[in-house]
């Protein structure tokens, strides 16, 4: 990084470097970035206590699921809000935090997903467990995997980043395998979720109670899955591509003097306005989205007595 930068300032004298964008353009964006985080922050918070308000089950999927969003937000909202005055050091933060603040949303968002699989999953087996005993056996090998896929992706991202960080290894090959291992587990995820959020829809009364209860038909359920299948999709196309275009050896290449893949950054090197910006979109469509999209569609309601009557069976998972 700061070969990097001596190479620049010797191809470039100091008195000529000007930024690409005004000083005000970057504290809006900055705000800006910070206020979205934030306003999810606080919007997860505010279910958080309508689970009290409502006497839903204090520790359930749905409790753990907003507590890993509430996390997440607020880590977001912690690293953006660095670049109001501390730029210089939000680039070069020590291994701990920098892993903390860039890679382990990351994370969250991979667990988010997988909860909500592992959820919709087993409702989908208990329903038909009634009619097929033996499918019970079937929601260990979920639970298994799950976990499994889990455990994967935080060792995968954990070593990837000690790997960049250390520079014991080429950073490029690096990423690529991370990329391809984290992306993959990101769609099969998502389309996954999709799959079970349309069993559910699509099946007995007893499976579509919680989905009926919320207001929610099957077309709305199969856009929201589709559209979480495209955003996870598109996102492992653009880090590929990111990949493919840049040199190994010059790892900024792809126009983007920051940041080139979408869910890390272990291709820092030095923050420029494009970058930023880019950084910014980047995830907004990718991360921000796709959490407020699950974020809404799973979000706590007022309880209602009619689903006591159809049996019951649904409140236990939650």
């Amino acid at each position: 990084m700061e070969t990097a930068a001596s190479n620049l300032s010797a191809t470039v004298p100091a008195s000529r470097l000007t930024p690409a964008f005004p000083p005000a353009v970057k504290v809006g964006l900055t705000a800006l970035y910070t206020a979205l985080y934030a306003l999810l922050f606080l919007s997860v918070y505010a279910q958080l206590w309508l689970v009290l308000f409502y006497r839903h089950k204090k520790l359930s999927y749905q409790t753990v699921f907003l507590f890993l969003c509430l996390l997440w937000a607020a880590l977001r909202t912690t690293l953006f809000s660095f670049y109001f005055r501390n730029t210089l050091k939000a680039n070069h933060l020590s291994p701990f935090f920098f892993w903390l603040l860039y890679c382990c949303p990351v994370c969250l968002q991979f667990f988010t997903l997988t909860l909500m699989n592992l959820y919709f999953a087993q409702v989908v087996f208990k329903a038909k467990a009634k009619y097929h005993p033996e499918l019970t056996k079937g929601l260990l090998v979920v639970r298994g995997a799950c976990l499994g896929a889990s455990l994967l992706f935080l060792a995968v991202n954990v070593a990837c980043a000690v790997l960049v960080r250390a520079r014991r290894a080429e950073p490029w090959a690096v990423v690529l395998a991370r990329v391809l291992i984290s992306d993959s587990l990101f769609v099969l995820g998502a389309v996954t979720l999709a799959l079970c959020l349309c069993l559910v829809a699509r099946g007995s009364p007893s499976t579509r109670v919680y989905l009926e209860a919320k207001g929610t038909t099957l077309c709305q359920t199969a856009a929201m899955g589709g559209a979480i299948v495209l955003l996870y999709a598109s996102r492992a196309c653009y880090n590929l591509a990111a990949l493919a275009l840049s040199s190994r050896t010059r790892l900024d290449s792809f126009d983007y003097d920051w940041y080139n893949v979408s869910d890390q950054a272990d291709l820092i090197t030095d923050l420029g306005d494009r970058g930023y910006i880019v950084f910014g979109l980047i995830l907004f469509v990718w991360e921000l989205l796709p959490t407020t999209l699950l974020v809404g569609f799973f979000r706590v309601h007022r309880p209602v007595q009619d689903m006591v009557s159809c049996g019951g069976w649904w409140e236990r998972w939650r």
